[in-house]
């Protein structure tokens, strides 16, 4: 029995590594699957100890409250690695949970693979050599990456983005609008507020009020908001009073739908930074990116910080083809009169979805897709079937 062990610390994770799962399944079929995970790792058989929400933490001030709870599921992760003896342990992204898990097993012995690359290119470069000292290898989704990890003498490859896989692009605007009762007429309005508590507590607010002086003066349109599992409640009770008619989308299937009716229809998305921009921009979707922390992260963070930008479509750019507003820019007001110019002015989408296919294309692994790149880049560390 080859054993393979996934840790995954929040939702973009547990896609990542459920498809990951499947794509080692095709290659190796003998191969056993454990460890921490959500809800689409579960689907894959991973039965998790305990829920990766508790790990989906981000920002100094979230943090500090829930060090006990972390230190709990960090020795939970670590016993179970060490009670199962896995051929090779696979951490995902957060690094911030992960790479202290991987620094805590390392005496085991066991080969560590790390999937995502920190963005040491970001913020604290440092950590490349540390990051060094603790993985066997690392998968890395940005072309440049791999290049500024094997200079400090870690094995580093390039497997392609995993936003290549979502079907972003593979949209039926016409189903969705039948499923959804939008009329013709009306705009969909994509609003991806995140994933994590945190996200949801201080952009939702902002959201909200922004769609409702958008909706004031546009009376045909219709927020669309995916609901990502950790969050889903929290979301679907505080949108309820939102103009529009807003329609939730509980199922990751359902998005490539509702991008394609958005393009269709001179919609736009309102998003928060990170990788939703990249998948919403597969989609076709021209959008506005805004993001708030804590004004204490926010404060060490512009002291650390070392990009122009906070959207990796733009930082793949290098130049801003999506407008951004962090932090006190993120205001209602700003956001509501960004995204009347992306639904007014023909000339100001093309100019962002006029770029997205280029920006797309550099994502993609030498051959096949990412998750089958990553699967072939573990399994000259597995023993080899029987």
């Amino acid at each position: 029995m080859t054993r393979v062990h996934l840790v995954a610390g929040e939702a973009s994770g547990d896609i990542l590594g459920a498809r990951l799962i499947a794509a080692l399944r095709r290659a190796r079929p003998d191969i056993v699957v454990s460890g921490i995970g959500g809800p689409a790792m579960a689907a894959e058989g991973v039965e998790s100890p305990f829920p990766i929400t508790d790990l989906a933490l981000m920002g100094f001030a979230e943090v500090v409250p829930k060090l006990p709870l972390l230190a709990r599921r960090m020795a939970e992760a670590a016993a179970q690695i060490e009670a199962l003896r896995p051929a090779v342990v696979v951490t995902v992204d957060s690094p911030g949970f992960t790479l202290r898990l991987a620094k805590r097993i390392k005496p085991l012995g066991i080969p560590i693979v790390h999937y995502v690359a920190p963005q040491v290119w970001a913020w604290r470069a440092g950590r490349v050599h540390k990051i060094a000292r603790l993985v066997d290898r690392l998968l890395c989704l940005l072309p440049f990456e791999p290049e500024i990890f094997r200079a400090a003498g870690l094995d580093a490859r390039f497997v392609g983005h995993p936003v290549l896989e979502a079907g972003a692009g593979e949209g039926d605007a016409a189903r969705f609008a039948a499923r959804h009762g939008v009329a013709p007429g009306e705009t969909p309005l994509i609003v991806m507020p995140g994933s994590r508590g945190g996200e949801i507590r201080r952009l939702l607010p902002v959201f909200g009020a922004a769609v409702a002086q958008l909706a004031a003066a546009r009376p045909g349109l219709r927020p669309v908001i995916p609901l990502a599992p950790a969050v889903a409640g929290a979301v679907a009770e505080a949108v309820r009073g939102w103009p529009g008619r807003p329609i939730l989308l509980p199922e990751a299937a359902d998005k490539p739908d509702a991008y394609a009716a958005a393009r269709a229809a001179g919609g736009a998305g309102l998003i928060k930074s990170g990788t939703s921009s990249l998948e919403v921009a597969a989609g076709g979707v021209p959008m506005l990116v805004a993001y708030r922390v804590n004004p204490i992260t926010a404060a060490i963070g512009r002291r650390i910080v070392r990009v122009r930008f906070a959207s990796l479509v733009n930082i793949l750019a290098d130049e801003a083809v999506i407008p951004e507003y962090l932090q006190e820019r993120c205001t209602p007001g700003r956001l509501a009169k960004g995204l009347a110019t992306l639904l007014s002015n023909p000339a100001a989408r093309d100019a962002q979805t006029s770029r997205f296919a280029a920006l797309l294309a550099a994502l993609r692994p030498p051959e096949g897709t990412p998750s089958a790149a990553a699967a072939a880049a573990l399994l000259d560390l597995l023993p080899p079937p029987l």
